[in-house]
């Protein structure tokens, strides 16, 4: 370290200039300091100042070595103890920016490999199957330290362990069925990533389970709509088949209830995802029973053409049939359909209709 002092006196005034000259930029003087004094207090006042300068000097190179400190005691725990490598890098960037440009490189250092080790943290507790919440928060303080840090690849991967912590934590609500947390955490899970797929089909058991018929078509739909048609086919056609499932076995249930206006409803719900010949025969039971013998006929003949089965499995469709043809009148046509309905559990009643009928 240099220190230039120089002085002039002026007689007429008995004063002194004293010019100081430091390398350094941060000490609390100015680079060139200008100051009149009377001769006296030349002594006190330049021992002053060079004490200044090195009492500023030393404190900032034992901040320095503070920092250098931390840093060597995060890079001997990385390998052992994780959390506590992460308590020491962090203190390496608090220390750091005290110090000011002397310590940027080890700053840099730190603020490198922080977004891994948090992520690594959360990594080792899902590995070793963690509690989900501990998982959880884990995973979210390395999202946190990868957006703090500027890391978007850990971001990402951290994110993509979120959403794993969070499907599993659905799925041990579902397992007690406290459906309400486990749709909660779905919830959490499509805030990160809103075109989760297989997260909106899961939501869509839960309120298929619950019997909700509104949300669950909600969700089918949306399902639905974010496949690919070509690469998702086979996605497209099992979440096609579940939703005409559920509001057939819905249109059925309340056909039974001759809740005839609730069955049309979900019937039509059930016909938005397919061709179905149950769907069309229970859309032919519904019509007949509301006397709209046209549109029973109709349907009736289009499951009888889908079913390829024996005569026992086609006797259903024929009943419709013959139920539509008498209700037009069609008394001939009628007795002809029942007569191919006289199979199984269809055998007794057209029996009575073909003798009602006075069938030949």
């Amino acid at each position: 370290m240099i220190i230039i002092i120089t002085f002039s006196i002026k007689k007429s005034d008995k004063t002194i200039k004293i010019f100081i000259f430091s390398p350094f930029k941060r000490i609390n003087v100015n680079n060139k300091i200008i100051i009149k004094m009377k001769l006296r207090n030349l002594i006190r006042t330049v021992s002053f100042l060079v004490v200044l300068v090195f009492a500023s000097t030393t404190i900032k190179a034992q901040r320095r070595n503070d920092v250098i400190k931390a840093y060597n005691e995060g890079a001997g725990a990385v390998q052992t103890n994780q959390q506590a490598a992460i308590k020491a890098f962090e203190n390496v960037v608090i220390l750091s920016k005290q110090v000011g440009d002397s310590a940027a490189d080890l700053r840099q250092k730190a603020i490198k490999v922080l977004p891994s080790l948090y992520y690594n943290v959360a990594s080792d507790a899902f590995t070793a199957k963690k509690p989900a919440s501990e998982i959880i928060q884990a995973a979210k303080n390395a999202v946190a330290a990868a957006e703090k840090y500027e890391n978007p690849t850990t971001k990402q991967n951290a994110n993509l362990l979120l959403i794993r912590a969070y499907n599993n934590l659905a799925g041990e609500y579902f397992s007690k069925d406290d459906y309400k947390g486990a749709l909660a955490s779905f919830d959490s899970v499509l805030m990160i990533n809103p075109d989760y797929s297989s997260t909106i089909y899961n939501k869509a058991l839960i309120y298929m389970k619950q019997g909700n018929s509104d949300d669950f078509e909600k969700t089918i739909d949306l399902y639905i709509s974010k496949m690919k048609a070509g690469t998702d086919d086979a996605k497209i056609k099992q979440a096609s088949s579940l939703a005409l499932g559920y509001f057939r076995a819905s249109g059925s249930k309340s056909d039974q209830a001759n809740k005839l206006d609730d069955a049309l409803g979900s019937l039509n719900k059930a016909a938005k995802y397919s061709d179905d010949k149950d769907l069309f025969y229970y859309f032919a039971e519904v019509y007949n029973k509301q006397k709209v013998f046209d549109k029973g006929l109709d349907y009736a003949q289009k499951g009888l053409a889908l079913e390829a089965g024996a005569v026992e499995a086609k006797a259903k469709f024929y009943f419709q049939i013959a139920l539509a043809q008498e209700g037009k009148g069609q008394t001939a046509e009628a007795c002809a359909s029942f007569k191919n309905a006289s199979y199984g559990v269809f055998a007794a009643p057209s029996k009575v209709k073909q003798a009602n009928l006075k069938c030949k």
